[in-house]
């Protein structure tokens, strides 16, 4: 598929349909265990935040995977709800440390509660998430979710202490990117592997595909931010910058600066003392020093690196729409 192609045709909405009776039993489940006998603000805050909709990408690679592993029991509609708890609850957490008043174009739960009860309640869905992993009774897949949500935490607590530090270099990037991103995506496909038993050299597969595919979706994301057309994405051009997020096209903007440009970026990323022109000349240098298209090379490159590792798995209609799925993640950037 060509990325014109993958713009339109939007593999996330066929994995969607071919999963469409999986996802209904993962809903019904998520409903389920997210209740609380004598806490309703639990199910309250929790219902806000699944319920705004996403294209519950996390869980359908669980599925996915699972089914085309051939797999055919009921552990990896748990495993689903289980990633998307665990997904549920970061958000829940980033929205506290980020300060943020808005998700999916609605007042996050911190606003319309409070931050005692977002990080609480993100504390009770990491729980539950637990308790349905142990109940697919395999030690395997406790130990490939226990290890991703501290990756998750690790890449967490790592972005804090990079935030606004201009010596932040792209091998950090990636491992925060790793753990805010990636860990979660790799996980959600090696564990649909894992209960099919499949062969390592699969699972290992299904793992580098997720991996992949999580950080040429945050590289893509980035470059939405500096490149992208607010209309399409419905998200304000230059936000990262705002909120002084060091990204890949920024980094690689730094890193080539000279000395008056880099003194541009320490008083705008540093020091935090930005003025109401300071977008576009951020804008122009990044354009100057060709961080655009370094960054998109890297981010397609992740794409073939998540489309040769799902050509290691046997033939079947979903891994074509994996497949497809890479380039999407891109073609939002072509």
């Amino acid at each position: 598929m060509s990325l014109d192609q993958a713009k339109t045709d939007k593999p996330h909405e066929r994995l969607a349909a071919m999963l469409e009776d999986d996802m209904a039993r993962v809903n019904g489940l998520i409903r389920e265990r997210m209740a609380s006998e004598h806490a309703p603000r639990i199910p309250e805050v929790t219902a806000h935040l699944v319920e705004a909709g996403g294209k519950r990408l996390r869980p359908m690679l669980t599925l996915a995977a699972a089914r085309l592993c051939g797999y055919e029991g009921d552990n990896h509609v748990r495993l689903a709800a289980t990633v998307e708890f665990i997904h549920t609850a970061t958000l829940l957490h980033d929205d506290v440390v980020d300060e943020s008043d808005q998700r999916r174009g609605r007042p996050t739960a911190n606003l319309l509660w409070d931050n005692k009860s977002s990080v609480l309640v993100g504390d009770y869905l990491f729980a539950r998430s637990f308790q349905l992993m142990t109940d697919t009774g395999s030690l395997d897949v406790l130990r490939i979710l226990s290890n991703a949500a501290a990756t998750i935490a690790e890449g967490e607590v790592l972005q804090l202490t990079a935030a606004a530090n201009l010596a932040t270099t792209e091998e950090i990037y990636l491992q925060v990117v790793r753990g805010k991103t990636a860990a979660l995506f790799a996980a959600a496909t090696e564990v649909g592997g894992v209960i099919a038993d499949r062969p390592d050299d699969e699972v290992d597969a299904l793992r580098t595909y997720g991996d992949a595919l999580g950080i040429a979706f945050q590289m893509a994301d980035d470059l939405l931010d500096v490149a992208g057309d607010a209309a399409e994405t419905g998200k304000n051009v230059g936000d990262d910058f705002r909120e002084r997020k060091l990204t890949m096209p920024i980094i690689k903007t730094i890193a080539a600066a000279d000395e008056d440009e880099r003194a541009f970026w320490v008083r705008t990323i540093e020091k935090g003392r930005q003025e109401e022109s300071d977008l576009e000349t951020a804008l122009e240098l990044i354009r100057k020093h060709g961080a655009i298209e370094a960054t998109r090379r890297e981010a397609l490159g992740w794409s073939e690196t998540a489309k040769n590792a799902m050509r290691r798995l046997p033939e079947h209609e979903l891994r074509q729409i994996l497949i497809d799925l890479a380039d999407y993640v891109v073609a939002r950037i072509s």
